[in-house]
């Protein structure tokens, strides 16, 4: 094993300075209101409640579907600042993330997307994010993250073809004040800075939160024609809530939440190169990612004697510009040129608006002595705009003195209007059986004025270029959704459901081949599960085996006529199956062990197509044969309020391929976290390792035909990191 190149010695001194900070902090922290949470006190994970608006009266144990929550307490022990990270819990999930965080997608069992158009959808406190670009921001002053795995569009705005990721901050405080503050450094000039504050601007009527914070870190992939880092990350980010509460009735919910961040290019090198050579890279030019999200919600909450009413409010605006070296190389035919060069533009607004009516929660209506129903339904609005440019220069190959270089120019603008009904109800008899029901109605419709041009002279290889086309297509659909339930004990339950998912067709926003649509996708999700509790109620389970049957799916895939160019196409059928098992174990008041383990296949069914290849029997990318992580926390109680503790987290991910003609993969690989700590009351400080055995990995690589020696361009995994993260409460 060999230590990163970066020398301790210029984060040493901001070590010291920290822990320094912390000690002298400690006499006033153990002053702290000891109504909060003792820090000390493991979590007991067999209880922990869905937050997901939806199911808030299930526990992980009672909903018949299959999910993984993670608290705000595993989120802090673990120091998980991006829903990437909280992935490593969920069995049968991944994340392709570029370096430029902006571009990550979640894959819930082999069900993907892209960027533009995911097939799991993320909410931020209730409201849809319709892009990754505003799906991947830090996690600041969050309660939970809720991971569902199969299609629930019956109790959802946004209907989703493969689930979804609930995204929940956490409430201000309504009597009294408390504050927290947080720094982490480490190696690669980490730095991470945090502060908090909440209270009451009048007891048990208004509340209010603020959260601010810093996060920079250098790259970890170097530039070898300058020596300097491609990768590296910096990024402002905030929270603001007011919680109204004038009546036991009634709640009243504002959250504001933003981030401005300012990452390096993408650190992608050919393939090959990085098995050999990986974190390294040779640009003749330093390109750049700036991203600036901003997101108000409103909340407002009712509790009447006879239905529950939520309305959700969500404006979600970002903008994103990106300038690459796109040839990833210093590959060029006019000296001190660059051959292929990008600048991308983009902008959203969503506007987006859910209205949901529910029995009282607790409160179902009373059929008979054997028999209750209780039942919700909605309806979900929103309407958006979108604008991307891009500026494409090529140096011309044949003629490079004498034709001056070709630029590639495309323009799109897009109006996206759609709605969404739904209900289900949920009939329980003899407090043992439960028949769900659930139908969704969804409509969209869509506008695109799309333009296209090459010039002033096309490269030979590439056709010339001079289009611009204005479309509208609409799309509609009805997915159902139904389970059956039987507790056989109060900790034990075993359920059957199916359920449809589907996912809007749209349009290529940078595409000059007249591929500028697409055609919607479906998904039928099959699923058998049980849960329950063992070994006198400290081990918890869930097992769940599923088969989804995915038609018509939307692939990205490379654009012949346009160098380092991708559409999204409509491929053909694919079936995912397997196993999923999650399991956590309170061996002690001090002492908990988690796990999770996921097998699956999934592949295209015969007559799938990619670029007129038949890909049928073919692997679908980015869908590992089998996922597991595995962890365990214990406290070690010492005199005087003192606690060590000491966390583990090891992930195993199976082998999978990066695009449908399977031609590259990723063999199997294995990360491990470790963490070690000091706490009294409220202070904590601790001694972190991420990587702990420096993995070599290529977890995401594109197809780059004829630019790449591989035919593949990628980025290799992170490296072994490892520094001291200190907090305080008060």
């Amino acid at each position: 094993m060999t230590l990163p190149n970066h020398s301790l010695r210029r984060a040493l001194p901001r070590l010291l300075a920290a822990s320094a900070l912390m000690s002298a902090c400690s006499a006033f922290a153990q002053q702290a209101d000891e109504k909060k949470d003792d820090p000390s006190r493991l979590i007991d994970l067999n209880e922990i409640v869905i937050s997901a608006p939806k199911l808030s009266d299930k526990t992980l144990l009672e909903a018949p579907i299959s999910a993984t929550a993670v608290p705000r307490r595993t989120l802090q022990d673990a120091a998980i600042y991006t829903v990437k990270d909280a992935a490593m819990y969920a069995p049968n999930t991944v994340f392709t993330e570029f370096s430029a965080r902006a571009i990550s997608t979640p894959r819930f069992r082999g069900i993907g997307g892209s960027p533009t158009n995911p097939g799991v959808t993320t909410y931020i406190d209730g409201v849809p994010q319709f892009n990754a670009y505003s799906a991947s921001i830090m996690l600041i002053d969050v309660d939970q993250v809720d991971m569902v795995r199969g299609p629930v569009g019956a109790l959802y705005g946004r209907n989703t073809a493969g689930g979804l990721i609930s995204i929940t901050s956490r409430k201000p405080l309504m009597r009294g004040w408390e504050g927290e503050a947080q720094t982490m450094i480490g190696n690669y000039n980490l730095q991470d800075y945090r502060a908090r504050v909440s209270g009451a601007l009048i007891d048990d009527v208004l509340g209010v939160s603020a959260m601010f914070g810093y996060n920079q870190r250098d790259g970890y992939t170097k530039n070898t024609v300058n020596g300097q880092p491609i990768d590296n990350r910096g990024s402002w980010f905030g929270k603001t809530q007011f919680l109204w509460t004038p009546s036991k009735e009634l709640e009243v919910r504002l959250i504001i939440a933003g981030e401005s961040a300012r990452d390096g290019d993408y650190a992608l090198n050919d393939l090959a190169s990085l098995r050999a050579t990986p974190r390294q890279s040779a640009r003749d030019f330093a390109g750049g990612t700036k991203r600036d999200v901003l997101m108000p919600t409103l909340q407002v909450t009712w509790h009447g004697s006879k239905f529950d009413l939520t309305s959700t409010t969500g404006l979600v605006w970002w903008k994103e510009e990106d300038t690459t070296d796109l040839d990833y190389s210093t590959f060029n035919f006019v000296p001190g040129s660059t051959f292929l060069l990008r600048n991308n533009r983009q902008q959203q607004t969503t506007w987006s608006q859910e209205f949901r009516f529910s029995s009282p929660k607790g409160a179902p209506i009373v059929i008979n002595e054997q028999a209750t129903l209780a039942w919700q339904a909605g309806a979900f609005f929103f309407d958006q705009t979108f604008q991307q440019t891009t500026f494409q220069n090529q140096d011309n190959v044949f003629f490079p003195v004498f034709i001056p270089a070709s630029t590639t120019n495309t323009r799109a603008n897009l109006h996206d209007q759609g709605m969404g009904i739904y209900a289900q109800t949920t009939l329980t008899a003899w407090k043992k059986l439960d028949f769900t029901t659930g139908l969704r109605w969804d409509l969209e419709h869509k506008q695109a004025d799309l333009s296209a041009n090459r010039g002033p002279v096309a490269p030979p290889f590439l056709p010339s270029l001079d289009a611009s086309s204005r479309g509208s297509r609409s799309f509609n659909q009805v997915t159902p959704q139904s389970s059956i339930a039987y507790r056989f004990t109060p900790g034990l339950m075993a359920y059957f459901g199916f359920a449809g998912g589907y996912k809007a067709g749209g349009f290529n926003t940078a595409s000059v081949t007249g591929r500028n649509s697409y055609d919607q996708e479906r998904t039928w999700n099959y699923e058998f599960g049980v849960k329950g509790k063992a070994l006198q109620d400290k081990l918890g389970f869930q097992l769940a085996l599923f088969y989804t049957d995915w038609r018509n799916l939307q692939l990205n895939t490379p654009n012949g006529a346009s160098l380092a160019t991708f559409d999204i196409i409509n491929a053909g059928n694919a079936a995912s199956k397997g196993i999923e098992l999650n399991l956590n174990y309170q061996a002690t008041s001090s002492w908990t062990l988690f796990g999770s383990a996921g097998l699956q296949t999934a592949r295209f069914l015969s007559g799938s197509m990619d670029n007129g290849a038949n890909i049928g029997g073919n692997k679908v990318p980015y869908t590992p044969n089998y996922t597991a992580a595995v962890g365990s926390q214990y406290n070690w109680e010492l005199p005087r309020g003192w606690t060590v503790y000491a966390r583990a987290d090891v992930q195993f991910l199976g082998g999978f391929v990066y695009d449908s003609t399977n031609a590259a993969g990723q063999n199997a690989y294995t990360l491990a976290n470790f963490r070690l700590g000091l706490r009294r009351q409220s202070w904590y400080s601790e001694l972190f390792m991420n990587n702990a055995f420096n993995t070599r990995y290529v977890p995401i690589a594109i197809p780059f035909p004829g630019l790449a020696a591989s035919g593949y361009v990628g980025e290799s995994g992170a490296p072994m990191t490892f520094g001291v993260r200190a907090g305080i409460k008060f």
